[in-house]
């Protein structure tokens, strides 16, 4: 995963965007395209379709880079909440046609749908979370480390990683409970 970006990173990106750099868009697709890449495979289960989300994602915010708002979170999370939309938007699209196609039920479709938003919000708070949260969470996560190991390995008290550790957790288990917010992105505006 990318590494966390400063606050002012973000402002001085988006205004390059703004003013049209391309080179500006360049180095955001460096920086993000691995994730972009990651959440929409991860809603798609499809290496194709989370080609056509990553291209579409980096055109919506070529076109749009006014709709990214830095009080509202860092670049990293607007980027990972625009692919979310946009690819469980297309998976709702692709079911669709198989559902007319005469292939599944309505409620195979929308249970599908609905797993794949879940995971995909369940994606967003971690690629949201801030980077002490999240290193915890990896750790215990993909390295299986105890709380114990975890606060060794990133150098704080057991007691500070019990607590990023239940934050973490606390956040993710949200991720059934509430909707994903946001559309899914239009597309008209500049070009390369």
């Amino acid at each position: 995963m990318a590494r966390d970006t400063p606050p002012r990173w973000d402002r001085r990106m988006q205004q390059r965007l703004a003013r049209g750099e391309a080179a500006a868009l360049g180095e955001l697709y460096d920086r993000f395209a691995s994730i972009v890449h990651m959440l929409a495979h991860r809603v798609l289960d499809d290496d194709e379709a989370a080609d056509l989300v990553t291209r579409e994602v980096f055109g919506y915010i070529w076109e749009n880079p006014d709709a990214y708002d830095p009080k509202e979170g860092s670049l990293r999370s607007w980027v990972a909440k625009i692919t979310n939309s946009q690819a469980v938007h297309r998976l709702r699209m692709t079911e669709a046609a198989a559902l007319a196609a005469g292939r599944g039920s309505s409620e195979e479709v929308e249970q599908k749908v609905r797993r794949a938003a879940v995971a995909a919000r369940a994606d967003y708070i971690v690629t949201s979370m801030p980077a002490p949260l999240r290193a915890a969470l990896e750790l215990a996560y993909h390295q299986r480390r105890d709380y114990r190991q975890t606060a060794k390995d990133l150098g704080v008290s057991e007691d500070e990683a019990r607590r990023r550790l239940r934050l973490g957790l606390q956040l993710l288990s949200t991720a059934h409970t509430r909707p994903l917010e946001g559309s899914a992105p239009p597309g008209s505006g500049r070009s390369l």
